[in-house]
């Protein structure tokens, strides 16, 4: 069957959070004041980061909640044994810097069009339905996407076969008939392929080492990888 569908990651895949979570740290802690157990705002960051990836690594497993999570990343990270309250408040001050530097990566938009009338589309996401809706509709985009199955209500996260068709499901497709297109080899595209879907790994860092996936680059070489209608030939095609 013809790819009738294109299920979407979000986070660094069309939104570029990577950016904006390191932007937002940053100009929080020029308010803040920098935490005494860092020696310098860029090991700051990359303890926050590093930080943020494991607390929702818990999150995901059903050790906690999204506001939990967020509150455990505070208390750790200033390393002080915060109420909730001042948690919140706390991360509430950073979320504010965050979502002042939110945006889409240049070639979403145009690929967006490009697609609009030859595909369908729909979210897939390892978060939180409330907070990815809202991001989206920030980012002008919610109404691209006719669907969107978060793994925080789904109760299955990717690479869990069960969150693909889930999200096939919301689109009365097929996992044949679906593309999936996200920035992790083995959350996304990998997990995509084992679930019976498309996956396109979205390899923006040009890190390869992946022969295994069909890989691109950018997204302005998805319109024609979708056009050629072919399964995509070798999974090297684009590098």
């Amino acid at each position: 069957m013809p790819i009738r569908a294109v299920l979407w990651d979000i986070d660094d895949t069309i939104f570029d959070y990577a950016n904006a979570d390191r932007v937002g740290m940053r100009r929080h802690l020029e308010r803040e004041g920098l935490p005494e157990a860092y020696a310098s705002v860029d090991v700051a960051l990359d303890a926050w980061k590093a930080l943020s990836v494991r607390h929702w690594t818990r999150m995901i497993a059903g050790e906690t909640d999204f506001r939990g999570q967020r509150r455990d990343r505070v208390r750790e990270f200033l390393s002080r044994d915060l109420e909730d309250a001042e948690a919140e408040a706390w991360f509430g001050r950073h979320a504010a810097h965050y979502e002042a530097a939110w945006a889409l990566f240049p070639d979403v938009l145009p690929v967006l069009d490009l697609l609009a009338h030859d595909y369908r589309h729909g979210i897939l996401s390892n978060a939180n339905t409330d907070h990815q809706h809202h991001k989206l509709t920030a980012l002008g985009v919610r109404d691209r996407f006719e669907s969107m199955v978060c793994a925080v209500e789904l109760g299955i996260s990717k690479p869990e076969a069960g969150a693909f068709h889930a999200a096939c499901e919301t689109l009365a497709l097929e996992p044949c008939e679906v593309a999936y297109v996200g920035n992790e080899p083995d959350v996304d595209a990998a997990g995509a392929v084992a679930a019976g879907l498309t996956g396109i790994w979205l390899d923006r860092r040009g890190r390869g080492g992946r022969p295994d996936l069909v890989t691109i680059t950018g997204l302005d070489q998805l319109p024609g990888l979708l056009a050629g209608d072919t399964r995509f030939g070798a999974p090297d095609t684009f590098g």
